[in-house]
């Protein structure tokens, strides 16, 4: 770690400051992406060994999990589902538990994420807005009875209802518009926020990446592994794993987050 901590020598710095504006906001928004959630054992979508990164069957992630392919080829879409978007077995991280930490002292007045995984509820956050949906929540497409994610776990071909229609997820699929009155909560949690912490995106995915772009407060952070078309207009900037430097700011040592990180 102390190789690690020459050659990032601003990190215990830039943690540090990241802790000062932490500590004196009081509308704090965090806006997450699927870094998050990698330190969960979720792999991201964009990066290099990430879920976009290849193709199956000649097809594109994108393509696969589209509102079209869903209804063209339904079981083709749930066993791509099942074996990509589906991690009944991971836990919350060090981010996810830092968010709660800060919810419960009420300084975190939003999580809006871009994730379907359900790891800030999971670890006790209740101010969420979920853009894009959960896997934990799904439903019959004919008679609306909730069903749990387990259910399309462990069934074979196309989920089926007791009265016979299909189950599916209650995500937003790719050619979907993102569910307006969640849209609406996060945009005025972002627009109301002092400080906004944007984390393990690449503000890639629109509509979602836009909802940055409402942010009247003073101070911005970005913290991803690569760089972002927000870059720009951050008061913060931070190169690394966001698990990792929201492990060491729980810790109270900045110096925990050189490892993962690059200045």
């Amino acid at each position: 770690m102390k190789d690690d901590i020459k050659k990032n020598p601003d990190v215990t710095e830039k943690v540090n400051r990241l802790r000062e504006l932490i500590d004196r906001s009081k509308r704090i928004v965090f806006f997450g992406g699927a870094g998050v959630s990698t330190a969960s054992g979720i792999p991201d979508f964009r990066s290099a060994s990430g879920l976009f990164a290849g193709e199956e069957d000649g097809l594109s992630p994108e393509m696969m999990l589209s509102s079209s392919f869903f209804w063209l080829h339904p079981e083709r879409f749930f066993d791509f589902y099942r074996k990509h978007m589906l991690y009944p077995e991971a836990a919350p991280n060090a981010a996810h538990r830092y968010l709660y930490t800060l919810e419960k002292q009420d300084k975190l007045r939003g999580i809006v994420t871009q994730n379907i995984d359900g790891l800030h509820k999971k670890a006790g956050n209740i101010r969420v807005y979920e853009l894009h949906g959960s896997v934990y929540e799904n439903y019959c497409m004919e008679c609306n009875a909730p069903y749990p994610m387990e259910t399309i776990l462990h069934s074979d071909g196309i989920p089926r209802c007791e009265c016979g229609g299909v189950i599916r997820p209650n995500i937003v699929l790719y050619g979907e518009p993102l569910e307006k009155y969640v849209c609406i909560g996060a945009r005025r949690e972002i627009t109301n926020a002092d400080l906004l912490i944007v984390a393990g995106t690449s503000l890639a995915v629109e509509p979602a990446a836009s909802f940055t772009e409402d942010f009247r407060g003073r101070n911005l952070v970005i913290i991803n592994q690569e760089p972002t078309p927000a870059d720009g207009r951050a008061s913060l900037v931070i190169r690394g794993d966001v698990a990792v430097v929201f492990s060491a700011l729980d810790a109270g040592t900045a110096a925990d987050a050189a490892e993962g990180c690059q200045s």
